[in-house]
């Protein structure tokens, strides 16, 4: 396999989709020296396989406004790969979803998938539909629309969709609910994500971020720090920010900012359990500006409009909010002020110049697909107690979500490390979720 070769038609097959497009290049290129040395691999054609999606479903979405005026949105699923398990992957709702993205998404979700040693294939759905300043009843009706569409393509064995940007606790509970009318069945185990009192799991909605940080807690131990102390900067103020700060305070680590699309808010003494509450309150707004909490807390967090959390000086740099929202002249400012490492919490969310300016120049750097994989593998958890019917206290989902955590650094670490002893978390990370597909892909055949 040569990865020029296999761009160059994959480029002229899809020249417009830059995300899905990024997201392969990165993955062959960590891969390319490991699937040479399997000729079976080649025989197959495994990754000319890989890199295509099983099936692609887009619909219409029609609803009405609160004016009582017909919208319309297009929404799509898109289940890129069963090989390990059932299609499992989050519906993002933003104005700026397109086939290029979700793509993106759901390649990358089948790796993320594999690393959690969890048996979920990949998928990713969504719709353009933009839930800023959008009221509850409006944001319910496009729910039960979206959902009128994609509810026969989904089930507890088939496909079973979660939140992601754009669709939190309240979402989900609009999906489920036409689903559960439409399917005539009370099958809890076709979302995840749910609330607590109709087949979520404890610990679902902090799971990410929480994650995120345990995957960094390992990352810093193997280099031989310690996160207690260390300024982090975070960009977002969603469920998974919201999460990541939780878990970051309560490992003694400082959050000295956060930042939403109006600019970045710098809380020199730390964000507090106050502030934290208060990112979910944002959140709910549909609002969409982080300059709430500089009003709501003043003295406290310092507001300044257009600039990006990696303006603040920080030790520890988290993206937490969007694709390819960390360019390479945030990579060298965060270098400049400071900065000795950074964990991407959203998918993909620097681009590849920045992490290439972070390797080459001594910053620590994990990859999105392992660092954020505590989302998925408490949602595969959830599965597995919607299928025994039974709920786990949060200790037990806690120790599981660390257990996983601990795994996937083990494998990064195992398929990661360099001749110099040095470990290159991105290779790593995709060549562990890698191998597991394509030889699970082998051994059931040219399907």
């Amino acid at each position: 396999m040569k990865t020029a070769d296999i761009m160059a038609r994959i480029e002229a097959k899809y020249p417009l989709e830059k995300e899905y497009l990024q997201a392969v290049q990165e993955v062959l290129e960590s891969i390319e020296e490991v699937y040479n040395r399997h000729p079976e691999f080649e025989r197959a054609k495994i990754v000319e396989r890989m890199v295509e999606p099983d099936r692609i479903f887009s619909f219409r979405v029609t609803w009405v406004d609160d004016r009582g005026e017909v919208r319309t949105n297009t929404g799509y699923r898109i289940q890129f790969n069963s090989a390990i398990g059932p299609y499992k992957g989050g519906l993002r709702f933003h104005k700026a979803v397109t086939p290029s993205m979700l793509k993106f998404l759901g390649f990358e979700q089948t790796f993320k998938n594999a690393l959690t040693t969890l048996p979920m294939g990949g998928a990713k759905g969504g719709a353009d539909f933009d839930p800023t300043g959008k009221s509850d009843e409006e944001i319910m009706r496009f729910c039960q629309a979206f959902m009128l569409e994609l509810w026969n393509c989904i089930g507890p064995d088939q496909d079973i969709p979660a939140g992601d940007v754009g669709v939190g606790g309240r979402e989900i509970g609009y999906l489920y609910g036409m689903y559960k009318k439409l399917a005539r069945q009370y099958n809890t185990g076709v979302l995840t994500g749910k609330g607590a009192t109709w087949g979520g799991s404890i610990l679902r909605p902090e799971a990410t971020g929480f994650g995120a940080l345990y995957f960094t807690q390992h990352l810093l131990h193997k280099a031989g720090k310690d996160i207690k102390g260390c300024r982090i900067a975070l960009s977002g103020f969603g469920n998974v920010a919201w999460g990541a700060a939780t878990k970051a305070t309560e490992l003694g680590a400082k959050v000295v900012a956060v930042s939403g699309p109006d600019g970045v808010c710098e809380i020199p003494g730390g964000i507090t359990k106050e502030m934290i509450d208060y990112m979910l309150v944002m959140r709910a707004s549909n609002r969409n500006r982080v300059q709430d909490m500089a009003d709501k807390f003043p003295g406290e967090a310092v507001f300044t409009p257009g600039k990006k959390a990696w303006s603040v000086k920080c030790d520890i740099a988290l993206p937490c909010a969007f694709q390819n929202e960390l360019s390479e002249d945030d990579a060298r400012e965060l270098k400049a002020n400071g900065c000795w490492c950074c964990c991407e919490v959203s998918n993909m969310g620097c681009q590849p110049g920045a992490i290439h300016f972070f390797q080459s120049n001594g910053v620590l750097f994990a990859p999105g697909k392992a660092v954020n994989a505590g989302g998925v593998a408490t949602s595969g958890l959830e599965m597995t107690q919607n299928a025994e019917h039974i709920s786990w206290d949060a200790s037990e989902v806690d120790a599981k979500l660390h257990f996983i955590m601990k795994s996937i650094h083990e494998q990064c670490v195992k398929y990661g490390t360099q001749p110099d002893g040095s470990i290159d978390y991105v290779k790593g990370a995709n060549i562990a979720g890698f191998m597991k597909v394509a030889t699970a892909m082998l051994e059931q055949g040219t399907v």
